[in-house]
């Protein structure tokens, strides 16, 4: 038997998108053209989801020119985009899920199950960053025209939120490398120009599915700008209308808006042992971190877990570790391990401050008797290194999300945290799942590989040429990277 049954049909959808942060109908005037300038572009991008890492791709693929099967609306609710419907069985290791009709592709070819197969199975034969999400599907196959049957190895209750990921944007089948290579989707925006690590511009796809619901603009034009200054200048010259991640030196003026979500920045530290990881979380003082990583004074401080305040299971219980140098002192000394020199790699790719940030850390630890040696690097730090290194995450609208896409190198070594991990993902009791994702959640704290001192809110500016809903979307940064859909010009 099948439940959990969830869909936008013709009688709810207005009070679903309503609740999303789509704006109603009479509230947006299409027409126009959305000047946006983004950083995380690269020359090597294309139009490989596998690849996408970065914001500038991650928004114009998912929610310009492609779509995916489920959306995480503004307010952390889950909606159908390609898919209207998914039931599991009562042990949520079943899952039917039905698809949109009358969808085609940018190149005329219709939607179907066989695209959505074909698109999964790249994934699952990866390298993918989306196969930890799949790796739980032991079988998918069409079960009708428009529907499919996806069986897991284990019961997830929260499996159609995983693919909502941006990496699963649905390719045709029977061109499928192409598809990736000129950008061929079944998104609101269809390719006119793409010059990897430079431009985008789309123009907006007639009698698409969306329409009267989302895809206000006429045209977009993406500026792959990746330093934050360079951004900012092109903001205030008018040539673009919106930015990410503006210099927090700007404080709050000229159209800058923060956004809550589950974003939290600070250190990874796979290699790391654990006396020190110990004292690294009460030695560290995360005030100071705040203080210099949110100067805006908007944020909270972090409790060491991936999970964030907006997930549905969050548990406030795990406080931020209480600052306790002389503690910490104890515990390097009791371990031996005073004089120990860590190598830590930091990236202002990862996030601004990161250096800075890291450069805190090593004099809280040199307080300890403990030094940390610091390589600035230009590519994300975890990347260089097997000890320390600055880490940032957007995190994810769900526990299972959360870590699933979280590096093996990062989940505590814990006896029985998998099968804890495992009984949480598959229980569909509300109740016993909050307890079980606290136990989850206080693992993390307590042995995880993940020192988060503070959760920050995404940063952008807007031009008063532009309107939004009044919630924006804050799993990642730009109203999630669906800007293109969202907005209007006001």
């Amino acid at each position: 038997m099948f439940r959990r049954r969830a869909f936008v049909g013709s009688l709810s959808a207005a009070a679903v998108l309503a609740a999303s942060g789509l704006p109603a109908r009479a509230s947006a005037r299409r027409g126009g053209r959305l000047r946006a300038a983004l950083g995380g572009a690269s020359p090597r991008d294309s139009w490989d989801a596998r690849t996408h890492t970065g914001l500038f791709m991650t928004a114009a693929g998912q929610g310009t020119v492609f779509d995916t099967l489920t959306e995480i609306a503004a307010d952390g609710s889950l909606r159908g985009e390609l898919a209207t419907r998914w039931e599991a069985s009562a042990d949520a290791r079943r899952w039917a899920v039905s698809l949109r009709r009358d969808v085609r592709f940018h190149n005329g070819q219709p939607f179907g199950p066989q695209d959505v197969i074909a698109t999964y199975r790249m994934h699952m034969r990866g390298p993918s960053p989306a196969q930890p999400l799949l790796a739980g599907i032991a079988d998918i196959r069409a079960s009708g025209p428009h529907d499919l049957m996806i069986d897991l190895h284990r019961g997830n209750a929260d499996f159609p939120y995983l693919l909502a990921d941006h990496h699963l944007v649905i390719y045709p089948a029977d061109s499928l490398q192409d598809a990736m290579v000129r950008g061929i989707g079944t998104g609101l925006y269809k390719v006119e120009t793409f010059v990897p690590g430079v431009r985008l511009r789309a123009r907006r796809v007639r009698e698409h599915y969306k329409d009267g619901q989302a895809g206000w603009f006429e045209e977009v034009d993406f500026l792959a700008l990746n330093d934050p200054d360079a951004r900012m200048r092109a903001f205030l010259k008018g040539q673009v209308d919106a930015i990410d991640s503006p210099p927090q030196a700007l404080g709050f003026r000229d159209g800058v808006r923060l956004v809550p979500g589950n974003r939290h920045l600070g250190f990874a530290v796979p290699g790391l042992p654990d006396a020190l990881r110990r004292a690294m979380q009460i030695g560290m003082n995360r005030a100071q971190q705040a203080a210099a990583l949110l100067p805006d004074g908007d944020g909270r401080l972090g409790n060491d877990t991936p999970f964030g305040p907006h997930n549905p299971y969050f548990d406030v219980a795990p406080a931020p570790p209480v600052y306790d140098p002389d503690r910490a002192r104890r515990l390097v000394d009791s371990a031996g391990l005073r004089g120990t020199t860590i190598d830590m790699a930091a990236s202002e790719a990862d996030f601004q401050g990161a250096v800075a940030a890291a450069h805190l850390l090593a004099g809280d630890m040199a307080q300890l008797g403990v030094r940390i040696d610091i390589r600035e690097t230009g590519a994300a730090a975890m990347r260089s290194t097997g000890g320390l290194a600055t880490r940032a995450c957007d995190g994810r609208a769900t526990e299972d999300w959360t870590l699933a896409a979280l590096p093996p190198a990062l989940w505590p070594q814990a006896p029985g945290f998998t099968a804890l991990v495992d009984q949480a993902r598959a229980e569909l009791d509300a109740a016993r799942r909050t307890a079980l994702y606290a136990e989850v959640q206080n693992a993390l704290q307590t042995s995880g590989r993940v020192v988060a001192p503070v959760y920050a809110p995404h940063r952008m500016a807007l031009s008063p040429r532009l309107s939004t809903a009044t919630l924006l979307g804050g799993l990642r940064a730009m109203d999630s990277a669906r800007m293109a859909e969202r907005w209007w010009l006001a």
